[in-house]
């Protein structure tokens, strides 16, 4: 059984276009188990409750910001190690050191390639 068929992704955006192309993304790479959630804080709460494998977050979100979604995944026990990358519309080096103190596993910018994706993934969970 390959990876794909197994892992769990959890796709946070409070932009429904930008979720959808990353959505589409994973199916097109074959990943099946993908949840979302339109903001950190209810993607936060459904962690909880049901750790995923990886995180996919934006971070331009109201409320609770991809790198404060990564700061609360990494203070608790129950979603610490769950594998997170980042998605932004922009590079800014600050945020991207900032998320890699905080424990982000990888980043890519938007717009992006269902391979330039798939890569990122795997960079985090291994060969699709």
């Amino acid at each position: 059984m390959a990876l794909r068929d197994v892992l769990t992704v959890m796709v946070v955006d409070d932009m429904s276009t930008s979720r959808s192309l990353i959505i589409m993304a994973l199916e097109e790479m074959g990943i099946k188990k993908v949840d979302f959630s339109n903001d950190g804080a209810s993607a936060l709460q459904a962690l909880a409750q049901r750790p995923a494998h990886l995180v996919i977050s934006d971070y331009n979100m109201p409320n609770m910001d991809g790198l404060h979604l990564l700061q609360a995944l990494r203070n608790a026990p129950a979603t610490k190690g769950i594998g997170f990358i980042l998605v932004s519309g922009k590079v800014d080096q600050n945020i991207i050191n900032v998320g890699r103190q905080l424990g982000m596993n990888n980043f890519i910018k938007k717009p992006f390639t269902t391979v330039q994706m798939r890569d990122c993934i795997q960079a985090v969970v291994g060969q699709l």
